[in-house]
């Protein structure tokens, strides 16, 4: 018997709120964990789904990407992941009566909760222009349709290709060949709009995009740096990590605007100490810095690193860096009252961090979208690079650069080749490999794509999982563009915002989840991803899918390609889906690493990929070591009586997938419209506690954009600082507020002003 969802739409303009805890998860974290669960699968199916996360005849986790230890718990999963399985594995079903009952015109009045609580998408379903409905439509028509409208533009550049960071290996590697045998690079993707600035500053310094510890490493440190991180809410399992960490010696440092949680005390739910005995501080010292203030505060360290005695690894330096000496020169020059302004810090603070930097000789920097999203985030990651290699802290075990992925294989898709600007060397192997010549031609990544369907350059919009129109900024402007393409196209498990705001026609594809068993003519099927730490796993879903109707998302790629590319292909695109292995196989030929993938990933546990820096002091650069780099220290400006915003997730939330309408940690009940603002900064502009503003941010060419009705929560955050929920404040961040180099959105770093208002 389904499962059934909501009835109505809940009004959430009366949040509750009461004090911040102090600490996360414990028996709180279970309950809600199993809650959760049983209300969306019931009882024996929470059993049997819940007891195959993560492990290694099981299926990965929906939800982030912190890798799983090689001795694994019997619950290898936290509340969130519970949250994003239940959300998958859910008895909930939309079927074509459910979209008879709801014209598209009521459902973009529902929020994207009530939208996603709906259950698991069924069949195809076709909203044909002029449509007021949804209605079913089969695989084979469903594929003509977007066959018609593909070979019917005048370019290939006329489509874009978005990519979710969910995923698979084998169907990311299929993805990317499909769209670069039509004939161009348009592939942008999530990492565009996370972390994208991590992999443009690593690839210039290091070599390699990607971090450079494997979760030993962890365990190994001295000392460990948590930046522009929540754990607690994004990664929850990562912090079981940092409380073994810390029993074995390591202290860890933690910067954020915020105080959160899980970086205050631990209650780990899986020892009686975490149950019973109060659990583990994990945070030695909070540097509450303003928000963008990042840079400042590491090139601080920096010049304090420098004019130690024997502080710096002359050797290391020696024999493996670049460029030292124009960065000394740089870092040496900085400017304390800059940095307290910037930083918002006290002094003492900056050199108690500095004390614990000394004592450590092997040191990790783990940081998430509160580095990448300003406009000089990628100076600021160069930075926390020059930081770890004054001391030799890059290919030292217990040592290394860790940024922090979000979605499950987000990494992996990069790694397949989902990427705007594929390398040269990767387009030759393609070629070699399959007998065509892609495109050169750098294509369009998530910004550039927006302008490209705003302007008409775009025609055709096709979406490999993910909420589009909700994870991108300037939700105006993105969504006038997305109604003047020609097709939209979603690959979907469950509704989203994303359907509701189409083209002149739209498809909603309907695909298997992790959770579900995959079945093709060779027999069941598995799946690879790669963890944030680059780590190789198979993944076996085990429940039958919630529908006959569904297919694969290798299967949709497959018959697709068929469909588009017909005899002009020699691509066994029927083979492929019939037998994932033999992607596998090309896989192998194409991307460095991968080699006898089949076997090796077949082992429990799967395989680490190598990683120069790590593995052997090798750095892949233009120089062929590890650059230092001098840059200006960057900081957002704020005008007189405005605030700088970041926008972030509530604890009942996974990227734009919202669980619940609670923000426990953070003591937010039953409501999302909260901007949280330090108490002094609410009294200076006349707002108490529980009063009400409008939110409207302010943008260089005068241009303002208002999110509006939201309730004023006197909060600890830093001076001048405010934070509110995304995607209701996507809409206050400019589509031309971007990262230098990355162009990921500065959603970090928003400058809004507060006008008070009624309730709403």
């Amino acid at each position: 018997m389904a499962a059934k969802p909501p009835a109505g739409d809940p009004v959430q303009d009366a949040p509750e709120v009461s004090p911040p805890q102090r600490s996360a998860a414990g028996l709180p974290g279970v309950a809600h964990s199993l809650l959760a669960a049983q209300r969306q699968m019931g009882v024996r199916r929470t059993a049997l789904t819940l007891l195959k996360v993560n492990q290694k005849d099981g299926f990965d986790c929906p939800g982030c990407a912190w890798p799983e230890p090689d001795k694994r718990h019997t619950a290898e999963f936290c509340e969130n992941g519970a949250k994003a399985v239940a959300e998958e594995a859910t008895l909930r079903r939309v079927t074509p009566e459910f979209f008879a009952a709801h014209p598209v015109a009521d459902l973009a009045t529902r929020s994207g909760y009530w939208l996603g609580q709906q259950g698991r998408l069924t069949r195809p379903m076709l909203l044909d222009e002029g449509a007021e409905r949804y209605e079913p439509i089969s695989w084979e028509r469903a594929f003509s349709l977007v066959a018609d409208e593909l070979r019917a533009l005048a370019s290939p550049d006329e489509a874009v290709f978005y990519t979710s960071g969910r995923t698979s290996n084998e169907a990311a590697f299929l993805y990317q060949l499909f769209a670069r045998e039509f004939g161009t690079n348009n592939l942008p993707d999530c990492s565009n709009m996370c972390h994208e600035s991590s992999g443009s500053a690593l690839t210039e310094t290091l070599g390699v995009g990607k971090g450079s510890v494997l979760l030993d490493d962890l365990y190994r440190a001295d000392l460990i740096i948590v930046a522009g991180q929540n754990p607690g809410t994004n990664h929850p399992r990562m912090l079981s990590a940092l409380e073994k960490a810390k029993a074995n010696g390591a202290r860890v440092i933690t910067v954020n605007p915020l105080p959160e949680a899980g970086l205050e005390r631990f209650k780990n739910p899986q020892t009686a100490r975490g149950l019973a005995l109060g659990g583990t501080p994990l945070a030695d010292l909070f540097l509450q810095v303003r928000l963008g203030g990042d840079q400042a505060l590491f090139r601080a360290l920096n010049r304090m690193v420098l004019e130690a005695d024997g502080a710096v690894d002359e050797e290391f330096v020696r024999a493996h860096t670049h460029g030292f000496e124009e960065f000394a020169a740089t870092a040496r020059a900085a400017d304390w009252d800059e940095t307290l302004r910037a930083t918002g810090l006290a002094r003492a603070d900056i050199e108690r961090a500095f004390e614990m930097v000394l004592a450590s000789r092997r040191t990790i920097v783990c940081w998430a979208m509160g580095l990448t999203q300003h406009k000089h985030s990628v100076p600021t990651i160069r930075e926390v690079v020059n930081f770890l290699l004054l001391r030799g802290n890059v290919g030292r075990p217990g040592a290394g650069v860790c940024p922090v992925r979000g979605h499950s294989n987000v990494q992996g898709d990069r790694t397949m080749g989902i990427f705007e600007r594929p390398a040269p060397e990767f387009l030759d192997a393609l070629e070699a490999e399959f007998g065509f010549a892609p495109p050169r031609e750098h294509g369009l990544d998530v910004v550039r794509a927006i302008r490209a369907l705003r302007d008409g350059r775009a025609k055709v919009f096709f979406a490999m999982g993910g909420n589009f129109v909700s994870a991108t900024p300037d939700t105006e402007v993105t969504e006038a563009a997305m109604r003047r393409a020609r097709l939209t196209v979603h690959v979907s498990t469950k509704l989203n915002r994303s359907h509701v705001v189409t083209g002149a026609r739209a498809l909603i594809l309907p695909t298997l989840g992790r959770t579900e068993r995959d079945t093709q003519a060779s027999g069941d099927q598995f799946v690879t991803v790669e963890d944030s730490m680059g780590m190789v796993h198979a993944s076996r879903g085990r429940l039958e899918p919630a529908s006959a109707r569904l297919l694969s998302e290798p299967a949709i790629v497959c018959r697709l390609a068929r469909r588009v590319l017909g005899e002009r292909s020699r691509t066994p695109w029927e083979a492929f889906e019939r037998d994932y292995g033999l992607v596998r196989d090309r896989i192998a030929r194409v991307i460095p690493g991968f080699e006898d993938f089949n076997a090796r990933v077949s082992a429990p546990g799967g395989f680490v990929l190598p990683h120069g820096p790590r593995d052997e002091r090798r750095f892949p650069t233009a120089t062929g070591k590890a650059n230092f780099t001098a840059a200006p220290v960057e900081y957002p400006e704020v005008p007189e009586g405005r605030l700088l915003l970041q926008t972030l997730r509530s604890h009942d939330q996974y990227n734009t997938t919202i669980y619940g309408l609670d923000d426990r940690y953070r003591g937010i009940r039953n409501g999302r419209r909260v901007v949280l603002v330090h108490p002094d900064d609410a009294r200076e502009r006349g707002l108490a506690d529980g009063a009400y503003a409008d939110l409207v941010s302010e943008w260089r060419d005068g241009s303002e954009r208002r999110a509006p009705g939201f309730r004023v929560v006197h909060y600890p955050t830093a001076r001048g600082c405010a934070a509110a929920y995304y995607p209701e404040t996507n809409v206050l961040v400019p589509l031309d507020a971007t990262a230098d180099t990355s162009n990921t959105p500065a959603s970090k770093s928003v400058v809004i002003r507060l006008e008070q208002t009624a309730p709403v």
